[in-house]
């Protein structure tokens, strides 16, 4: 089963990354997570946008055509993808630093489950208020760093001392890359790659 990890990363996360660590599973395994997970932020906010409306503050719900949400949700789901496999490569790139040496799909399965959270929590835009999917963000985002921080020593099988280190640095370069990545949305919004809001 795709998602058979989900319930123990949530309800007893230091075992289940024992399970994932004995088990293994392969490249195809890790990238068919991935991909379904990721469409789950990507669905949900083109419906947001093409058909609730998201509200910021007391004003008028906002909206965007159905082709101009399409487009969005596609390059949210590319960007979704391709910040997970970036982050794998970063895991794996670091590792021989913290004296460990995994192959890619080890380094994409820690990559994969500690996203899982954050992309789940995508399902929060079928309520578009601001507010409460920004809170609800940063819980998700919380829970990720700590899934990192327990799965690192586990999955990379190095102490946790090291695995604390390691662990930040990954989290420094993933928080670099989510900046990179609003910027390069920014850029293009500038350029006119945005659309015409209806409210």
């Amino acid at each position: 089963m795709i998602l058979n990890h989900i319930w123990g990363l949530y309800t007893h996360p230091k075992e289940e990354w024992q399970t994932i660590e004995k088990r293994h599973e392969s490249l195809t395994y890790s990238l068919v997570h991935i991909l379904t997970i990721a469409l789950i932020p990507a669905i949900c906010s083109y419906f947001a946008t093409a058909h609730i409306g998201w509200t910021i503050g007391a004003g008028d719900a906002i909206k965007l055509p159905e082709s101009s949400a399409i487009m969005m949700s596609i390059a949210m789901y590319i960007a979704l993808v391709l910040g997970v496999f970036t982050l794998a490569y970063l895991i794996q790139w670091m590792a021989k630093t913290f004296d460990s040496s995994p192959d890619y799909t080890q380094s994409l399965e820690l990559a994969a489950y500690t996203a899982t959270p954050l992309l789940m929590v995508g399902v929060t835009a079928l309520f578009p208020v601001l507010w409460f999917v920004a809170m609800a963000g940063l819980a998700a985002l919380t829970y990720s760093v700590y899934l990192l921080y327990s799965g690192v020593p586990i999955m990379m099988n190095i102490p946790e001392e090291k695995g604390f280190i390691y662990s930040s640095s990954v989290v420094t370069c993933g928080l670099v890359m989510l900046v990179g990545l609003m910027g390069v949305s920014a850029i293009m919004l500038g350029m006119g790659f945005g659309s015409e809001y209806i409210s």
